[in-house]
């Protein structure tokens, strides 16, 4: 027990006192998560779309792609991008191994299909009349979709929540392709997982307790978001 509560003392003084270091890895984690998320969800959602209401042949084996690559194992899409963006990989020339935009590149191919399948499942879940509706009275593909998008709207911002939680919890992929490099691409779980192993304790609690902060902000956001929208 004295252990845990020393440990959280530490953290809270580093909290407390704006330490450089802990705030620099958690603006860094969040300029990535945020930049990740925008980009995962820009193309997820209008692809779990497409998903959810155009038939297309090998549609259902699209619908099975995606929602596999969910359980896609995040240390071996970051051994794929090393392999990609390694010097003598076919992306080497960008440079972009041990960079925060190959973390950012790792992250959005890790959230594209959860947003995907999450879109897909919101607008499945909308009631088909509407989107009848809306086509009767003579509105276009982009005014269809639009309409529906409203009525799901709830369920998509819980999208982007799952999409941005599962970002900035990642670690496996970040550590591969970011290097875990100090000042540049170190995390907040790369960094919590380096100074777990050193045994400073207090430092790594400091970053998870931020790292649960920044979720919970997202998710006070969609509440609000959500509370707005029932009123």
């Amino acid at each position: 027990m004295d252990f845990l509560a020393e440990g959280f003392r530490r953290a809270l003084a580093l909290l407390l006192s704006g330490d450089a270091e802990v705030y620099g890895i958690a603006l860094l984690t969040l300029k990535i998560g945020v930049i990740s998320t925008v980009l995962a969800c820009g193309l997820g959602i209008p692809l779990g779309f497409v998903l959810a209401t155009r038939p297309f042949w090998g549609r259902r084996a699209a619908l099975t792609v995606v929602n596999t690559a969910l359980a896609f194992p995040t240390v071996v899409l970051g051994l794929l991008l090393y392999g990609l963006l390694s010097r003598r990989g076919p992306l080497g020339a960008a440079a972009w191994l041990y960079t925060w935009q190959a973390i950012a590149l790792g992250d959005v191919l890790l959230a594209l299909p959860i947003a995907a399948a999450l879109a897909a499942a919101a607008v499945q879940g909308v009631d088909p009349r509407i989107r009848r509706t809306a086509e009767t009275l003579g509105a276009g593909r982009w005014r269809t979709a639009w309409t529906v998008a409203r009525e799901a709207r709830f369920a998509l911002a819980a999208v982007i929540t799952t999409a941005f939680g599962h970002v900035v919890a990642e670690i496996g992929s970040a550590m591969t392709v970011g290097g875990n490099i100090r000042g540049q691409t170190r995390t907040l779980t790369t960094a919590v997982a380096l100074y777990t192993s050193q045994g400073d304790f207090g430092l790594a609690l400091a970053l998870g307790l931020i790292l649960l902060l920044l979720a919970l902000l997202v998710n006070v956001a969609l509440q609000a978001l959500q509370g707005r929208g029932h009123a």
